[in-house]
Parts: structure tokens; sequence; C-alpha cells
């Protein structure tokens, strides 16, 4: 029995023969864990650019909010696959336009599994038309999910189709679990914050812990900072590598993930991180979060809440015992629920096992109703 030729098609500056070359990590996100005599995989990979090529390329993506040339340069691939893995929508609706584009009549077509991540949060903003060109990419997939309940629970709001929530994953070799075996504060209290995604709330987190002497807060975000997120006693760092993060991690007493609402998970990564790390951790109770772990591993607050921000801060840092059961049952989830990229590309795997047997029912239904109406005889006899 031949394997399944699955094509995972990534962004531009994932592939896996440059992305962290020389570490042997395999692929972002650990979709390599899924390769086996069933499955074999391979990757979009990058073509060297030159500057004026690659400004075409990055300005299309944004008129498109996908990147054709960099799919459209991997089209032999995607086209010889049996099924496509896609991680975001910026990768997935490039995908399904290729396949329109060369679609053939009854021949065997790739499987899309399409996985949006912001598509959903962004949807509202979209004009008529482009919701109507998304809708006709959309419905070349032949399965959606996403990371986070609340965004497969909006793919049935908007597209009338069930969607399929997958538990994103750490990888475990860059952040092994270390359970915490005890937990003090300094004095003042260290805090970090990190994350570029748009939905970090910056202001509420400063409006909570600014200017205050008890706390030392460092923020380390990529994205400009607006004025109302500076304070006395707030240092934005850039941090770079996995050696300046484990130094962050290690400076801090807790984790603090703010949030503006969003039903993408935004955030996970980093909590991810806290609870193999053993930092106790308080995060903003949107983007259905809690579909990783629950109220006994992380301090919840509202959003846009500045006093019971600073108030969760202050419980936890004047009940140590507290914090550190937190800590704990945060890295026991994230172990007993496989919280890892191992687990994240098994999900994978068992998916795209129903997509196939789907798939081939479907081809036995019609083979059935081909060879009866051959006989003339009524369908499904």
């Amino acid at each position: 029995m031949s394997s399944t030729q699955v094509h995972v098609h990534l962004f531009y500056g994932a592939d896996p023969r440059r992305y962290r070359k020389g570490e042997n990590i395999g692929s972002l996100y650990g979709y390599h864990h899924a390769q086996s005599p069933e499955f074999a995989l391979d990757y979009s990979r990058d073509t060297d650019e030159r500057a004026p090529v690659r400004f075409l390329r990055r300005a299309l993506k944004t008129v498109c909010g996908f990147d054709f040339i960099h799919t459209w340069r991997n089209r032999r691939a995607i086209l010889q696959s049996d099924v496509i893995w896609t991680h975001t929508e910026q990768e997935h609706l490039a995908v399904a336009l290729l396949l329109l584009m060369h679609a053939r009549k009854g021949g065997e077509r790739p499987l899309l599994l399409a996985q949006s991540v912001w598509l959903l949060d962004r949807w509202t903003g979209y004009s008529a038309l482009r919701r109507a060109f998304y809708r006709k990419l959309l419905a070349r997939a032949d399965l959606l999910t996403t990371l986070a309940s609340e965004n497969a629970a909006l793919c049935g709001r908007y597209f009338g189709r069930e969607a399929r929530r997958v538990l994103y994953g750490l990888n475990t070799g860059d952040f092994p679990l270390r359970p915490p075996t005890h937990w003090l504060p300094h004095g003042p209290v260290r805090i970090a914050a990190i994350g570029n995604d748009r939905d970090r709330d910056w202001t509420t987190l400063v409006g909570a812990l600014g200017n205050d002497p008890r706390y030392e807060v460092r923020i380390a975000t990529r994205r400009r900072m607006p004025s109302s997120a500076r304070a006395s006693n707030v240092e934005i760092v850039r941090v770079s590598g996995l050696t300046q993060q484990h130094a962050l991690y290690e400076w801090a007493d807790l984790i603090v993930v703010p949030l503006r609402q969003n039903t993408h998970a935004s955030g996970i990564t980093v909590m991810l991180e806290a609870a193999a790390l053993g930092k106790p951790m308080i995060a903003t109770k949107v983007g259905a979060l809690d579909d990783y772990f629950d109220e006994q591993a992380v301090s919840w607050v509202e959003p846009f809440n500045p006093q019971q921000l600073r108030d969760a801060v202050n419980a936890l840092a004047t009940n140590p015992a507290r914090a550190l059961d937190q800590a704990r049952a945060a890295c026991e989830q994230l172990r007993t629920r496989d919280l890892t990229t191992q687990h994240f590309a098994g999900q994978h795997v068992q998916l795209t096992r129903e997509m196939l047997l789907a798939r081939d029912a479907q081809y036995a239904r019609t083979a059935a109703g081909t060879s009866s109406a051959a006989r003339g005889l009524p369908r499904g006899m």
C-alpha cells in the first residue's frame, strides 16, 4: 500500500530547509511528527527573491489577503499531492484558488484541510465583494479547522459549515516541562508580558500596574507601543531567539497575557510556554483560551478591567502557595492534555484519515449510482 502524499503549505519564511537551519527541529508547528509509512510529507519551499519581486509578492498579498505568488511557485507539489494541510487562511485561500484554476473534471483532486486563525475575527470588517470571493474559495476546502471553539462556531454562523477544533501544541524540545517545586516573588514583583499579536491589550496592563513601585514590568513585543502603554516601571524589551526568551521567563515571577476581545485563542503560545516552565499565569478570558486550561491553572480576568488585573496580581503575589499550586496545575494540564506539537500533528493525521474515508465512500456511492444508471435501475438498488 502506497503512502498518502501530504503537502504542508506554510507561509514564506517557514521552509524547513531554512527555518532555524542546522538545529534539526523539523518543521515549524511540528507537522513533521506526522511523517510515517502511512503519510509522506513534503513542505512548501521558499524561492530566493530580489527586492522588487519581494515587494510585488508582498503587495499582492496585502491586496488579496493571501500569498498567491508563493503558492503558485509551489503549484507542482500542491497539485501532485493527495492532501494539503495549511496553517492559516493566508495559505488555504491561496491554495483553494490554485486548485480551482486547475480543476479537473471527473479526476481525483487533492483534499484541502483549511485551518483558519484570524479570518473569523476579521470577517465582518470585509467588504461584501471580499466576503463573496472568500466564500467561493472556502467552498473548495474539504475540511475547515480552527484552533479555538469560538472560531469553529463562527464557521457555522458565517459559512453554514461545521469546523473542527484542533488544539495547538508546544514544542517541548524548545520548552521542556519543568514542574515547579517552589515559588516566591521578588520585590518589586516581576511581571513579563510577551506577544506580537494585534490583540494584546498593553493599555489595560499598564493601566493596572504602571507607575506603581510594587511592580516591575517587562513587555516583549515587536509592535509599536501606544503612548498609553508607557510608564516609569514598564520596560519595552526586544526578545530574539530561544536564549533570550528563556531568560525573560526565568526573570519573571508572573506571566500576564492581557488581551482584547478575539475568537482565535490569541496568547496560547505564551501560555503554553509559561505552563511548561512553571510560571503562574494571569490571562484575559477571551478567545476560547479555556479550551486549553481551566481556572485551576490560570487566574482569569475580564477584558479591559485594570482593577481586576491588579487584584489578580496581588492575590498571587501575597499567596505564594496558591501561585505555586496554580503553576503546578498548568504544567500538569499541559502534560495530561498533551498540548504538544506531537499531538497537534496527530490530530491532523486523524482528521486526514476521516477525510480519506469520506472521499472513498463518496466515490463508492458515485460508482454505484453510475453502474445502476447504466443498467437502467433506480439508484440505491
